[in-house]
């Protein structure tokens, strides 16, 4: 059985999906992107800050379906270039306890002007 989850804490879709999809014990969270929920739009203009933004919107997504950041098993991470890739990695270490996730970090060309996009999977018994 699925369920769909969407906080109106994160910002709305810009496209035809759902911002998550419950699957058993399994969370599959979109990805997103440092998009401010209360001004529709990104304010943050550094990889730092857009990281953060980012990380706060799936804690949104996370916390209406009942998980919270250490349930996350894995993350697709998106960068507008690999040379923000240590700045991204400093602000990203802070949100994840010591034991994170399994990843994959890749450049791609990201919507928006955004920096950065993660995608997660989350599981919890």
């Amino acid at each position: 059985m699925k369920t769909i989850i969407n906080s109106e804490n994160a910002p709305n879709p810009i496209g035809p999906y759902n911002q998550a999809v419950k699957a058993d014990n399994f969370l599959f969270i979109s990805g997103q992107i440092a998009i401010d929920p209360k001004q529709a739009k990104i304010i943050a203009q550094d990889i730092g800050g857009q990281t953060w933004q980012v990380l706060e919107n799936l804690k949104a997504i996370l916390q209406t379906a009942g998980y919270t950041l250490n349930d996350i098993v894995q993350t697709n991470v998106y960068l507008s270039a690999m040379t923000l890739f240590k700045e991204f990695n400093a602000e990203y270490a802070k949100h994840f306890q010591k034991d994170y996730p399994a990843r994959v970090t890749v450049a791609a060309e990201l919507p928006a002007n955004a920096l950065v996009e993660i995608s997660a999977v989350a599981y919890k018994d």
